[in-house]
């Protein structure tokens, strides 16, 4: 197994994007480690992750410290369930990894924004926010999207720094999480086991014939 280095193509400066070529380079982080046959996969992120600050770059380099807040970012949803959901999720992070400063945030469609998640960390005492998309694969959302909100919020708070990192991609462990789900699902389908938290009172947890909706 063989670490990819992949171009970057943006750098954040204060609150711009801008291409800048082939240089540097970044090394994809370890938990992303691939098969040198998978390199040229078009599934794979383009840039490594984003970092800025109206100070500079980030003070801490390798790992999270106490100053530093975590924003867990999803899209949001008009479904209010589907939103509380992150908050759950957020709390269980927190619990485990067991980082002072953490915060949800909706890209859009609900609150709390990005700005607010932002502004909420800084209010903690955070100078240096760390933006980790709960989002699978890298489209135009941890493109372009989050990257401008980010650095719309940060304009308020001269000095603090910020990271953007990859969205979750091909993390071995994924693996894990959707075998355990279709395995749980079926069980669940064969009268064996409950509904789980996601789908519980949604009834869409079941087996469906053919003209069915």
């Amino acid at each position: 197994m063989d670490s990819l280095s992949i171009p970057c193509q943006f750098t954040l400066k204060r609150s711009s994007i801008r291409e800048i070529g082939t240089n540097p380079k970044w090394v994809l982080p370890n938990f992303v480690k691939l098969q040198r046959s998978w390199k040229n996969s078009r599934y794979l992120p383009t840039k490594g992750c984003l970092a800025a600050g109206n100070g500079g770059l980030g003070q801490q380099t390798n790992g999270v410290g106490d100053k530093d807040g975590v924003i867990i970012v999803d899209h949001g949803s008009r479904r209010k369930e589907s939103n509380l959901m992150l908050n759950e999720f957020v709390t269980m992070f927190r619990d485990k990894t067991g980082y002072l400063i953490v915060e949800p945030a909706h890209m859009e469609l609900a609150e709390p924004s990005i700005t607010n998640a932002f502004n909420s960390c800084v209010q903690q005492g955070a100078n240096r926010v760390i933006v980790s998309p709960f989002f699978l694969f890298p489209g135009r959302h941890w493109h372009q999207d989050i990257p401008s909100l980010t650095a719309e919020a940060a304009k308020e708070h001269p000095g603090v720094s910020y990271v953007i990192t990859a969205p979750l991609g091909l993390h071995g462990l994924l693996v894990d999480v959707v075998n355990d789900r279709i395995k749980h699902c079926l069980k669940h389908v064969a009268g064996d086991e409950a509904e789980c938290a996601v789908c519980a009172g949604t009834g869409k947890c079941r087996v469906y014939q053919l003209g069915e909706a």
